[in-house]
């Protein structure tokens, strides 16, 4: 007997004995387990991902929404304060024309009180030589009925 018989024997008592404990049958069942497991996570992943793209897709429409959003807050703010500006010109010009006739309206009144101070100051100039000459050519009682006439003369045409 040689060593190859023994290294034979040896080998078939080796795979009898892996046989009797059923060694394949753990190693099967030890690859399906981490095959289940690896499929397991792998389902793991795909939810994961599917779950990701929705988030994202969320998140982009929340976005979209947000800047049309904020593009009609913008436009709504650029519209109100187009309005203010506009009534704001409107009341300055509104202002100016009030003032701008204001001042004419008190242009116009001092334009006729310095007119009527003028004839008053031409009256008052007027009857004074007048009085001052009819005093040098004229008595008294003359004087008296000329000052009366002329004085109503002057009323009547100031009136």
């Amino acid at each position: 007997m040689d060593a190859t018989f023994y290294a034979l024997v040896g080998l078939i008592l080796f795979l009898a004995l892996v046989v009797y404990l059923k060694v394949p049958g753990v190693v099967g069942k030890s690859l399906d387990a981490r095959a289940d497991k690896i499929r397991d996570e792998l389902e793991e992943a795909r939810r994961l991902r599917e779950e990701a793209q929705s988030l994202l897709a969320e998140y982009q429409r929340k976005r979209k929404e947000a800047e049309k959003e904020a593009g009609e807050i913008v436009a709504i703010a650029q519209r109100e304060a187009q309005g203010l500006l506009e009534e704001a010109k409107k009341k300055t010009e509104d202002y100016v024309a009030r003032r701008n006739k204001l001042a004419e309206q008190k242009i116009a009144q001092a334009e006729v009180e310095a007119v009527n101070e003028v004839r008053a100051s031409a009256v008052d100039i007027a009857v004074a030589a007048a009085s001052r000459i009819l005093s040098e050519k004229v008595d008294a009682k003359t004087s008296a009925d000329l000052f009366k006439s002329s004085l109503s003369e002057v009323k009547s045409r100031l009136n």
